[in-house]
């Protein structure tokens, strides 16, 4: 099951599909640095490579946090 959440990145709208567990862990980021979830993904995505999707970017975002 994919939870959908909404953002505004870089002046445009966006949405995001991701696992309710990804979730978690990048609330859990955004908490551990002071952030909102919407400044973390924002930084995530001015981060991310142009050819890597932003779902994608997330969910190696999340999983790198959880391995440390």
């Amino acid at each position: 099951m994919l939870i959908k959440r909404s953002f505004t990145l870089a002046g445009h709208r966006t949405s995001v599909a991701l696992e309710p567990e990804f979730w978690a862990e990048l609330e859990a980021m955004a908490a551990a640095t002071g952030q909102s979830l919407s400044a973390l993904v924002a930084g995530i995505d001015a981060a991310r490579a142009a050819d890597r999707a932003l779902a994608s970017s997330l969910r190696v975002a999340a999983l790198f946090h959880r391995q440390r």
